[in-house]
């Protein structure tokens, strides 16, 4: 057989030490540049993958977990194409829905409860929520989650501490909450479902959507309308004193409106008499036995939890921890995630979700209620009596506000 020159100089090519392992490096090179190509469109997903890692861990499941056409979650998660857009939360309140007007004098400000330090341009009215651009961000926050429609509700009360509340719970990772006010179940609830829908924010399997609308506790339609969505939400309300909740109410409206009628003049239909005005929307509110007469024709009691207002001030971490066991959540938030600001006088977070500093609730939060005359607030105090008698034995709870 005749050994051509070519074969030689292969031959002599592969026995060279140094040109044998130029060429394995050589192809080493070419594999990865190939490799690293093939990657590029599919990079956007990673962070769903790690952020999903991190869960599996928790709960104790893969994420090679086979589907039902026998391929792996995670060969289907490499292979999924990337979202146009994904939600972004990086600060605590999103721009409000579009509302109607409120329908009472000393409630018209779009949402009650809110800080003012994350108040955002109020949408038109009915106009639907414009998507964010997307980033780096939204893809690592959200991973390859779905909108979902809200498991948990945090429905009352106006004034009891509810934005703060929500600020503590979305420090937990497993809740995902939307930080405007939706007012779906007494506003918008003509816009459907969908609507709703994609206001919330994106879940990870296992992860809870949460929203809040401290109006919804008063709103006689609201229970129907949430049992009909899913009898199985779970419901929050944070509870107060009822003559603090009050005041508070109407120094937050006279922050407003100056010039609006003194506490006493609303009060009372006359002061003579000493009638109570139970159509003024401040006294109503805090009538909670009558409102959840209303909520426990749909839903059991159970399903709701009574979150104390000063506890929530005097002991954060405790009341978060009932919080988290009702939502079926490992307590992740403590006593480490608080400290009390005295010049405020309420706790604020040491760490804030999506942030490294510490953050409090605005300077509309803390506000100093107005002087009002001791007999009117005793007046008070004996008119709601009776009504948080029945409030106490209708939830085995005794929150002394007497």
């Amino acid at each position: 057989m005749e050994y051509s020159p070519v074969c030689h100089s292969l031959h002599a090519c592969w026995c060279s030490p140094v040109k044998k392992k130029l060429l394995v490096l050589s192809i080493m090179f070419l594999i990865w540049v190939y490799m690293l190509y093939s990657c590029v469109g599919y990079c956007s997903t990673v962070p769903g993958l790690v952020a999903e890692g991190y869960r599996a861990r928790e709960t104790g499941s893969g994420l090679g977990k086979r589907t039902e056409d026998g391929r792996s979650d995670l060969m289907s998660r490499l292979l999924a194409k990337p979202q146009p857009w994904e939600d972004v939360e990086g600060d605590y309140e999103e721009p409000s829905v579009g509302t109607a007007a409120s329908r009472d004098l000393l409630t018209d400000e779009p949402d009650g409860d809110r800080a003012e330090d994350w108040e955002a341009e109020v949408r038109g009215a009915g106009e639907q929520p414009r998507a964010p651009e997307p980033s780096a961000m939204s893809s690592f926050s959200n991973g390859s989650g779905s909108k979902k429609l809200p498991q948990a509700i945090i429905i009352g009360v106006k004034k009891g501490g509810t934005r703060a509340l929500l600020e503590f719970l979305r420090v937990h990772p497993d809740i995902r909450a939307v930080g405007a006010e939706p007012h779906f179940f007494d506003r918008n609830y003509d816009n459907g479902l969908e609507w709703y829908r994609e206001l919330m924010p994106k879940t990870l399997e296992g992860q809870i959507t949460m929203e809040k609308t401290p109006s919804y506790f008063v709103t006689r339609e609201a229970p129907a309308r949430i049992s009909a969505m899913s009898r199985d939400t779970k419901l929050i309300v944070v509870v107060r004193d009822p003559v603090t909740r009050a005041i508070s109410d109407y120094t937050q409206t006279l922050s407003k409106k100056p010039d609006i009628p003194s506490f006493e003049s609303l009060t009372f239909k006359n002061r003579t008499t000493g009638l109570i005005d139970t159509s003024w929307s401040a006294i109503q509110i805090g009538i909670y036995a009558k409102h959840l007469d209303n909520w426990l024709q749909y839903f059991p009691m159970d399903q709701i939890l009574f979150v104390s207002g000063e506890r929530l001030i005097s002991d954060p971490a405790g009341e978060l921890g009932r919080v988290q066991d009702f939502l079926g959540l490992k307590r992740i938030i403590t006593d480490k995630h608080f400290y009390f600001n005295q010049t405020k006088g309420f706790p604020c977070l040491k760490k804030a979700e999506g942030s490294s500093k510490p953050h409090c609730l605005g300077k509309t939060k803390g506000r100093t209620h107005p002087n009002i005359d001791p007999e009117v607030v005793q007046r008070l105090r004996d008119f709601y009596r009776p009504f948080n008698m029945k409030f106490y034995q209708m939830t085995g709870h005794n929150f002394g506000w007497n």
